[in-house]
């Protein structure tokens, strides 16, 4: 019986094709989802602790409960625009990172949750303070004067019509109000459910209807449907 010999190179060519083939099955049980090509994490705080955002690793998560329906009754869940009102950014979630990494690290920002306290409670965006919409329907009231003090507004007492011309003639009349003072007003970034949630882009009219310059709110629409949608990070406040 002739034995024929194997080639000296197949076994290592062997070995390697092995190695190759665990090598991407272990890639593919082992996925690495960051939040973008050049952030894999990010930190925040929240009610005084460090909370790390990342993304959920699990290939195989999926979105379920409330924020897996698809449609709701129209009215009152109905699709909200792009441009919620002329002036207002529209963001997304990469442009949201950038804002808690930058404004929101150095207190220049703000980021709100404009739903109920109820759903506050059940789970927020790491950073988010829950500021309800409905407290800010009327301009003259003690919590809308709470809430602009807080975002940095200054009340500007009695103006007269001099002084009202004197800003349009200086160009401060984006920033200043009869009532109020916004030069030194912080970012506001606002969310809510879902695309579908009007109550983000109710609490920026209310905001924008006080003086609140259009340049200094942002409007993240995604909200808490897209944001669990990528696995990301959520927090149960404490208070």
């Amino acid at each position: 019986m002739k034995i024929q010999h194997i080639p000296s190179l197949f076994f290592p060519l062997l070995f390697l094709f092995l190695c190759i083939v665990a090598s991407d099955a272990l890639s593919k049980e082992t996925v690495k989802a960051g939040l973008t090509v050049d952030k894999p994490f990010i930190y925040v705080k929240h009610e005084g602790h460090s909370i790390k955002v990342v993304r959920n690793q699990d290939p195989n998560a999926i979105l379920t409960g409330y924020y897996a329906k698809t449609a709701r009754a129209c009215p009152p869940f109905c699709l909200q625009p792009m441009v919620v009102a002329p002036g207002v950014t529209t963001i997304g979630e990469t442009e949201l990172f950038t804002f808690m990494e930058t404004k929101l690290k150095d207190q220049q920002g703000i980021l709100i949750d404009a739903r109920m306290p109820e759903w506050f409670r059940r789970g927020t965006i790491p950073g988010s303070i829950n500021i309800p919409f409905s407290t800010l329907k009327n301009p003259d009231s003690a919590e809308m004067k709470s809430a602009l003090t807080r975002f940095g507004a200054k009340a500007r007492g009695d103006v007269g019509s001099i002084t009202l011309t004197f800003d349009r003639l200086m160009g401060d009349d984006e920033y200043k109000t009869e009532k109020w003072d916004f030069t030194d007003a912080k970012d506001l970034v606002l969310w809510c459910n879902s695309p579908q949630c009007g109550q983000s882009p109710r609490a920026i009219k209310y905001l924008l209807n006080a003086g609140y310059p259009a340049s200094k709110i942002f409007y993240y629409r995604g909200g808490m449907q897209l944001w669990k949608l990528w696995g990301l990070t959520t927090v149960v406040p404490e208070k």
